[in-house]
């Protein structure tokens, strides 16, 4: 009998750890080209995502120039594409209150009509005119916080956005909320009541429901009539006007074939002698639950 070779186990055992290493690595690789098809997938849908709501943006800007004499009031447009569709709502940035212009009698009525009581809602109207006037220092009291702007800083006198009303003294971020919905910053000094959103409506001075509700009847039956219009508000008709829509607010929703879906929310200009048919004022995606 003969004894057995000791080199011949070693090869054996590096033989099988050569096999167990080659499969973990074939394994390994597997699960990297998995996890890549899924990241170029999403990232595929992304894109395809993004070229529909430039697309949409694209369409929406053309019909609002087409629409200029008729109220961009919660109008809406689906396009469909051989990747998906995108939906579209439109309205006129014109119907909403200006925080940056608005009168503090008006800025006082929408403050009370989310909940302000009326001393405090005047006062803040003020507080958002004496704010928003370059150069103007903001109210001093003990509610004020140390980092807030100070009289100088590059943003003094001007509001970029209605969230920047947050920032006035003794303003509660629930006020803030509800008016969100009823204001803007590319608006004017007074409203259009072709395109005011009943809830901006609702909250000019002197307006109460039976005026509202007669005001929305008619509307519905003479959107173009601004004259009619106006008069049905009776002392409130000096916070509106019937202006030319150039500022529109555009709401896309894009739907891929697969189920995908991308949004976003785009401020666009449309200036009748600039070289670009539109321009865009802000672009600010959003969440893809945030279905029209």
């Amino acid at each position: 009998m003969t004894s057995a070779d000791p080199r011949r186990g070693m090869v054996l055992v590096i033989t099988l750890w050569t096999i167990a290493l080659c499969s973990a690595l074939a394994m390994a690789t597997s699960v990297s080209f998995r996890s890549f098809a899924g990241i170029a997938g999403v990232d595929r849908d992304r894109i395809r995502g993004d070229a529909l709501l430039s697309g949409g943006l694209e369409v929406s800007a053309g019909l609002a120039a087409h629409w200029s004499r008729k109220p961009l009031l919660e109008r809406e447009t689906t396009v469909g594409l051989s990747m998906g569709r995108v939906r579209a709502l439109l309205n006129d940035e014109g119907g909403r209150i200006d925080i940056g212009k608005s009168p503090p009698e008006l800025l006082a009525a929408l403050l009370r009509s989310v909940g302000a009581p009326q001393a405090q809602a005047d006062s803040l109207a003020q507080s958002i005119v004496r704010w928003r006037s370059r150069g103007a220092a903001p109210p001093q009291n003990s509610e004020q916080n140390a980092d807030q702007p100070k009289a100088g800083d590059a943003n003094d006198g001007f509001f970029t956005d209605v969230s920047d009303i947050a920032e006035i003294p003794g303003m509660r971020p629930e006020w803030v909320a509800a008016i969100r919905p009823l204001t803007t910053v590319f608006g004017a000094e007074t409203v259009n009541p072709l395109t005011a959103p009943p809830g901006v409506i609702a909250c000019l001075p002197g307006v109460d429901q039976s005026r509202l509700a007669a005001f929305l009847a008619a509307r519905r039956s003479f959107p173009n009539d601004a004259g009619q219009l106006s008069a049905l508000l009776g002392p409130a008709q000096r916070f509106v006007a019937a202006k030319p829509q150039q500022v529109v607010s555009v709401q896309l929703t894009a739907t891929l074939a697969d189920g995908y879906a991308a949004a976003a929310h785009a401020v666009i200009v449309l200036l009748s002698n600039d070289k670009e048919p539109y321009r865009v004022l802000i672009w600010t995606p959003l969440s893809g639950s945030a279905v029209l």
